[in-house]
């Protein structure tokens, strides 16, 4: 996708084939405020957001930050490589993780690879935002996967692909501490927020976006 045209296209046809608001921010990697602006710009519902609205542009748009890594995605080899590099981020840690936790979806095949190289077993979340459509977020809530190793008692490692607000991960983080586990750290492709801790769990990122400008200081 090379403009918002066709992330607002891209909306539209997730819109219609069912995917949540949610959803549909976590295919696009965008957050979704900026989802619901994309799907209502798209035409492809009628009824207005009643969620927060998002913040904006001088043109009128949202001010985010799309990040299209499809071309690592569709291929084994690049994921694969890409997957070894965020374990390469992880490998001075403590070495006594013995989980890693993949927020899905795109999380999972990133953690799968992790988990491989650092020989850890897998565990797969996932979070509310899969649920939301409209409305408050908190009402809604995630879950871990029980075809995949559970977290009680266990050192954890969580992978995602990008952070965009830091919601998605602290919500994570959140959740492994409630389901007994211990998260140690947490890794993403890209880190749209340039943080380097949420809840006190350390985060690094492959790469990590910096706004400048006036509204960066914000």
């Amino acid at each position: 996708m090379k403009n918002v045209d066709d992330l607002i296209a891209s909306a539209a046809e997730l819109a219609e084939r069912g995917l949540s608001k949610g959803e549909i921010a976590d295919e696009l990697n965008v957050s979704r405020e900026t989802a619901s602006w994309l799907v209502e710009r798209s035409g492809a519902t009628s009824e207005p957001s009643s969620g927060e609205e998002p913040v904006t542009t001088g043109s009128g748009g949202p001010d985010d930050i799309h990040v299209d890594w499809s071309a690592i995605g569709r291929d084994s080899k690049r994921l694969t490589s890409v997957g070894r590099t965020l374990a390469d981020l992880m490998a001075g840690d403590d070495r006594s993780v013995d989980l890693t936790v993949g927020i899905e979806k795109a999380g999972v095949p990133l953690a799968t690879v992790v988990a491989n190289e650092l020989d850890t077993d897998l565990a797969a979340y996932a979070p509310r935002k899969h649920q939301w459509e409209e409305g408050d977020i908190e009402d809604l809530g995630g879950s871990f996967s029980r075809n995949f190793a559970q977290v009680r008692g266990r050192d954890c490692y969580i992978v995602d692909d990008t952070i965009t607000s830091g919601t998605t991960m602290r919500e994570t983080i959140e959740a492994v501490r409630e389901a007994g586990g211990n998260p140690v750290a947490c890794v993403v492709l890209v880190d749209k927020q340039g943080v380097d801790e949420v809840d006190g769990v350390p985060v690094d990122s492959l790469i990590n976006v910096v706004r400048v400008g006036a509204e960066s200081d914000e």
